[in-house]
């Protein structure tokens, strides 16, 4: 069974129904959508953390229509591959669970957690379904014990390496999915009058040692205006364009371009 700490003392949590409280006596309210609040003041300062509801509810919408499907089969057939079937798992940076509910899915054995700095990602993870302990929280600062989970995922979250190596057990891996240079390309050329690529994914972490590598790519046909407009919405660049630049993709019925994912394997060595 996962449990979080408490992110004052670190003690263990205790799940009491309606909140977590430690032998402390620190105390954290679950919400009405069953997730807890683990961010401390003191760890940002920032009022609105992480991803805001416009994005959550596109890139939930989104993904919804299975244009991603590939990418979660992808990550199930690995997890079953690399990880025993009642192994404790940890989406890190989990947004709306749409990952790890599918993982979950195809292996109801495994014992997942969730986390996100986003409230109003894990109020959309629990509408989707994830029935697993969520709370906001960030990469950085994650509240588990040392040595808690047999995998963690990391789909475009940032990387905190050490907080990955100090939560996974001796032998257990991190599963880290990084868009390639070309990802969405096709798009960035219907915004841009110069498109970029990614930067290359770089591979070395240091604290752990890389196992395996793949690339999985599908080119996307999608001929909805609201799913390109949810796939821009879920994207940077529509935070970073102005309206003019916004409209060159709101306008378009019929979008093609290529979706290309790397997936590094990565295993904390054996002690």
């Amino acid at each position: 069974m996962i449990s979080f700490i408490c992110p004052v003392c670190g003690l263990p949590l205790e799940d009491r129904g309606s909140l977590y409280c430690c032998k402390n006596r620190h105390s954290f309210d679950k919400s009405k959508y069953g997730y807890v609040n683990l961010l401390l003041s003191n760890q940002s300062s920032k009022k609105h953390h992480g991803d805001d509801r416009l994005m959550v509810r596109a890139r939930k919408d989104f993904l919804s229509k299975g244009y991603y499907g590939f990418l979660l089969s992808k990550l199930s057939e690995l997890c079953r591959s690399y990880l025993t079937p009642n192994a404790c798992i940890l989406d890190a940076g989990c947004g709306e669970c749409y990952y790890s509910c599918g993982i979950l899915a195809d292996n109801p054995g495994f014992d997942f957690a969730g986390i996100d700095i986003s409230k109003d990602a894990l109020e959309y993870a629990a509408k989707r379904g994830a029935e697993f302990p969520l709370a906001v929280a960030g990469v950085f600062d994650m509240p588990f014990a040392d040595n808690s989970f047999g995998c963690v995922i990391n789909c475009f979250s940032p990387n905190a390496e050490k907080e990955y190596a100090r939560v996974l057990k001796s032998g257990g891996i991190l599963l880290r999915v990084v868009p390639l240079e070309d990802h969405l390309f096709s798009l960035k050329a219907v915004i841009y009058d110069k498109p970029y690529l990614h930067e290359k994914p770089q591979n070395d972490i240091g604290l752990l040692k890389l196992s395996d590598y793949a690339e999985i790519r599908k080119t996307l046909i999608i001929e909805d205006k609201e799913d390109i407009s949810n796939l821009f919405k879920m994207t940077p660049y529509y935070y970073k364009t102005g309206a003019e630049d916004q409209n060159k993709v709101l306008d378009i019925s019929r979008l093609e371009t290529e979706a290309a994912f790397g997936i590094f394997i990565y295993t904390k060595e054996k002690e």
